[in-house]
């Protein structure tokens, strides 16, 4: 007679990883805020409690080289490259005809952002841009799914003012790290966009005076009909330019704020998570975590691209 199952498994193994939950799930609720205020310090263990979190804005310096602060999101950023770096070179190092599962993974992401670069902005430019929007897009997104492995934060060290901190955090929860990846953006998609639109013709767009400078000229002449129309029309353009330009900056505070604000409110809602209730309250939180850090990737990424895209499509002058 064949042995029973369920979902596939035997039925002791199914009711030992049962039981296996509920003593775990037992157990958080004891170790964390929720269990503790109702029923007070019941003797467990140190390492099972989890204290109060305490989150800050500001990265904490490990260690100093010359008088440069090497700071915990610094050499996470470091673990991200290294991370990144091995992984493609394990899956490259031998590459075959028929790929091993690496290679296959691998292929199938870079293809699929490279089509989702060519769908937006074409075959040549897409090609163009590919390496820049594949690289924010990846380390954003290795960024953000490094800090969600267990432990990853727990890690204490003692730095050179004797200050107990953390030795790794999230890199995208450093306003610096956003910052820094908002202006690559920008003057990449700058630079494109004067190189292949032509310098002229691409800041006519942010300052286009003309025929306001005209309508002047009409006025002085004696024309003040076209003039005043002119003056008008050219005011109109100048202001758009004006916000054209603003609109430009305003895109680095925006890549900077939107991951940052979306990779700290994260974190911050684990640690809380963790904290009231370990495992239990935290588990869906960490799968809600790697779809923020998915989308958030594909938001950096995908903006670039448009913008890019925006950026090098030439403006054609229309009558107003």
């Amino acid at each position: 007679m064949p042995e029973r199952r369920i979902l596939g498994v035997r039925r002791p193994f199914f009711f030992g990883i049962i039981v296996l939950l509920l003593a775990l799930g037992v157990i958080s609720l004891l170790s964390g805020a929720l269990g503790r205020s109702f029923l007070g310090d019941i003797g467990l263990p140190s390492w099972l409690i989890v204290e109060s979190p305490q989150p800050q804005l500001p990265p904490e310096e490990i260690f100093s080289v010359l008088g440069f602060s090497i700071t915990n999101t610094m050499l996470t950023a470091w673990l991200t490259i290294a991370i990144l770096g091995g992984i493609f070179y394990a899956a490259t190092r031998k590459m075959k005809l028929v790929p091993s599962r690496l290679q296959t993974m691998l292929e199938a992401a870079i293809g699929w952002l490279l089509s989702f670069c060519e769908d937006i902005a074409g075959k040549e430019n897409g090609r163009r841009f590919f390496p820049l929007v594949a690289t924010l897009f990846l380390f954003v997104l290795a960024n953000a799914w490094l800090s969600l492995f267990p432990g990853y934060g727990s890690i204490l060290v003692t730095n050179a003012h004797g200050e107990t901190v953390h030795l790794l955090r999230g890199a995208n929860t450093d306003i610096n790290l956003p910052l820094a990846l908002a202006l690559t953006s920008f003057v990449m998609v700058e630079y494109w966009g004067l190189k292949s639109v032509g310098v002229f013709r691409y800041l006519k767009k942010f300052f286009n005076a003309g025929r306001f400078i005209g309508g002047v000229r009409q006025v002085f002449r004696g024309k003040v009909k076209e003039g005043l129309g002119g003056l008008v029309n050219g005011a109109i353009d100048v202001f758009i330019g004006f916000i054209e330009l603003l609109s430009e900056f305003v895109r680095i505070l925006s890549f900077t704020f939107r991951l940052f604000g979306n990779m700290t409110g994260g974190e911050i809602l684990l640690l809380m998570m963790l904290f009231l209730a370990p495992f239990v309250l935290a588990i869906p939180f960490y799968g809600l975590e790697l779809l923020v850090g998915f989308i958030q990737a594909l938001i950096f990424g995908g903006l670039t691209l448009v913008f890019a895209t925006i950026a090098v499509t030439p403006h054609t002058e229309e009558a107003h």
